[in-house]
């Protein structure tokens, strides 16, 4: 499986993306966060789904790029040229796929900005190729493993968070979702372009790199729940005392 999340906020864009790929008993690395070239933009590609199709895909858009006369200068046009491969790539193999009882599958998240962008921008692509733009009130896409990075996100991610702590709560986000499978897990690629530069910077973390942060979360969070309060259940405890006290039963956990 995979684990990939895109964040847009005021200050910029961050991505991340686990390298683990799992098949049988092997287990491999590869990048999921791939930066793509083209006329000295950042721009950057997450995809979860089939890795055949998101190959073939990227061979195909990195050729159109290679070869253009006018480089694109919007992202979104960039956006519709991989969601056009991504079509193509779905009538070439998509029957082969199906006759051998595979689902035509691949989710993509497109980030980066172009010379004709005001500011860094971030995109959803379906296996269909339809696509979505993120929004000051939908500021993150998250594909592959969502389940279990999607509370802290909704929690305390706002359109508003400095981009150095969306970078935080990406890597936390991760770590839930690490904690919690096998098949995700570390080396990370991070990628963040701020607004104000509009330049890519890209870097890849072992465990060894982050387990300071990760731990330091775990023991905030253990030292949160002794200080809980918890004054709001004391007539809850107090019933069973007292049924306890006066049922001579449950003293002896019958």
């Amino acid at each position: 499986m995979t684990f990939c999340v895109g964040i847009q906020v005021q200050e910029g864009v961050v991505a991340l993306a686990d390298t683990r790929i799992v098949r049988g008993s092997e287990q491999l690395n590869k990048n999921k966060l791939a930066p793509l070239d083209h006329s000295n933009d950042g721009i950057f590609t997450m995809t979860s789904g089939l890795r055949s199709v998101r190959d073939k895909t990227l061979t195909y858009l990195n050729e159109e790029l290679q070869n253009m006369a006018y480089p694109y200068d919007r992202l979104y046009k960039l956006v519709n040229g991989f969601s056009g491969h991504l079509r193509r790539v779905k009538s070439e193999d998509g029957p082969s796929l199906a006759a051998s009882n595979y689902n035509f599958n691949l989710h993509a998240i497109i980030g980066g900005c172009m010379s004709g962008d005001h500011y860094p921008k971030l995109y959803y692509v379906y296996p269909e190729g339809n696509w979505i733009e993120s929004a000051a009130d939908s500021p993150y896409f998250m594909i592959g493993r969502t389940t279990y990075g999607k509370p802290i996100l909704d929690r305390l991610l706002k359109f508003e968070t400095p981009l150095r702590v969306a970078v935080g709560l990406a890597l936390l986000a991760f770590d839930a979702t690490r904690t919690s499978v096998t098949d995700v897990d570390c080396p990370i690629d991070i990628a963040i372009i701020p607004s104000k530069t509009r330049r890519m910077n890209f870097q890849r973390y072992s465990h060894d790199d982050v387990v300071s942060a990760t731990n330091w979360w775990n023991q905030t969070l253990s030292n949160s729940l002794q200080a809980m309060p918890m004054n709001w259940c004391d007539n809850l405890f107090d019933e069973n005392d007292a049924q306890s006290a006066s049922n001579p039963t449950l003293n002896n956990g019958f």
